[in-house]
């Protein structure tokens, strides 16, 4: 959760709301708090891989099970992309498409040949970015130009309640993160204890960390400066007049987006190849190479698609695609934990309304470009469903 999307979601949160961004962290902390104990719930049930792909089919039935584990695939398809930008934002500056083109097609390329994100470097990576965060909130609180009048989220805002919520939908996309607890079901000691505790941990520290973040950006450079940069970390931490924080934040932006780069498109690629031995996708996607034991098709279509992505939108547009399809995932997941007997509940039900009715209102509070195109794609993957479907049927 800690990671590339604290460099990449505050910029387009600060154009939709100015400094109101802090009441939408807020209100998607909420959200993401409602959305993480169905996941917990559910997970402590159904301690298996697959996450909400698996607990809509089992609790609701294989449409809805689909809409998840699509609205997944695409949104982190999206999040693929979103997190290439950035990292050529951080690193190259004036060249970011073709440097995140390059990006993806070289870690795509590790990825073919077989690699799995261990806990130890993911721990490794949380720790540089906590160290840089760290560097640029105390160099820029200390060093710099901090004015906290800027931070007042009233006085400040731009967007109105529309673009205050619709800052919360594009943060949403910054606490992605916590359903992998969720999935490890299979992996962790006594899950039923263990995951909620450690989901519910994970969110209030990332809310923390986060906080501390936006409160600085905005007493640095304000709302406007804020939205217009491209990469706000590394813009503060040049404002406070230590030459060797920009190279910190450049270093740790950049190791935290080529990380969730690599992990995004294993992750994509084995929900796929999940879904096409469902008939969910195509079949094609479910080939698995025969030396290198990965889904080098549903691999090699990833990395296509994706380098489209990162040639054609911009970070805001990635972003607020990739808010529509989790969001749609975790409503799912609401749903799903609404059916939960009382044997199997461990957090009130009212909590699966609030996290039902704050993903529905995060989706169309989006940027009407993003809801238009998750709407498309939507509409795209349930026609491409129930064609395959129909002729499975008509050849037995």
């Amino acid at each position: 959760m800690i990671g590339a999307g604290v460099f990449a979601a505050f910029a387009p949160a600060a154009r939709a709301a100015g400094s109101a961004l802090l009441v939408g962290l807020v209100v998607a902390a909420v959200v993401a708090y409602a959305n993480a104990t169905a996941s917990a719930q559910l997970a402590a049930q159904y301690p298996t891989s697959g996450g909400t792909y698996v607990y809509g089919r089992e609790r609701l039935g294989p449409w809805w099970g689909f809409l998840a584990g699509w609205g997944f695939v695409v949104g982190k398809t999206a999040s693929c992309a979103a997190m290439a930008l950035t990292f050529a934002a951080y690193v190259a500056p004036g060249a970011q498409r073709p440097v995140a083109a390059a990006a993806v097609l070289a870690l795509a390329a590790v990825s073919y040949r077989g690699v799995t994100r261990t806990a130890r470097l993911a721990r490794v990576i949380v720790a540089v970015v906590l160290v840089a965060l760290g560097a640029v909130v105390v160099a820029t609180l200390v060093g710099g130009d901090a004015q906290w009048s800027r931070v007042d989220p009233w006085d400040g805002a731009t967007g109105g309640w529309y673009g205050t919520v619709q800052s919360a939908g594009l943060l949403f996309f910054a606490f992605a993160g916590y359903a992998r607890v969720a999935t490890l079901g299979e992996e962790v000691r006594d899950p039923a204890r263990t995951i909620p505790r450690a989901i519910q941990l994970a969110l209030a520290v990332t809310l923390v960390v986060y906080m501390a973040v936006a409160v600085t950006l905005l007493a640095t450079l304000g709302a406007e400066g804020t939205a217009a940069s491209s990469a706000p970390l590394a813009d503060a931490a040049r404002s406070s007049g230590w030459a060797w924080t920009t190279p910190v934040v450049r270093v740790a932006g950049a190791a935290a987006s080529l990380g969730a780069l690599l992990a995004l498109l294993a992750g994509v690629g084995r929900t796929s190849l999940a879904m096409a031995r469902e008939g969910d996708l195509p079949r094609w996607l479910a080939a698995v190479h025969p030396r290198y034991r990965v889904p080098h098709h549903a691999e090699v279509a990833l990395a296509v698609v994706v380098c489209a992505l990162v040639l054609g939108v911009d970070l805001r547009g990635a972003i607020g695609f990739s808010s529509f399809g989790v969001l749609l995932y975790y409503l799912v997941a609401n749903l799903a934990a609404w059916t939960q007997p009382r044997e199997h509940r461990r957090f009130p039900r009212a909590l699966q309304v609030v996290g039902a009715v704050g993903c529905a209102v995060l989706v169309v509070t989006l940027p009407p470009a993003a809801v238009v195109t998750g709407v498309v794609v939507l509409l795209v993957g349930v026609a491409g469903r129930t064609w395959r479907r129909r002729a499975g049927a008509s050849h037995p």
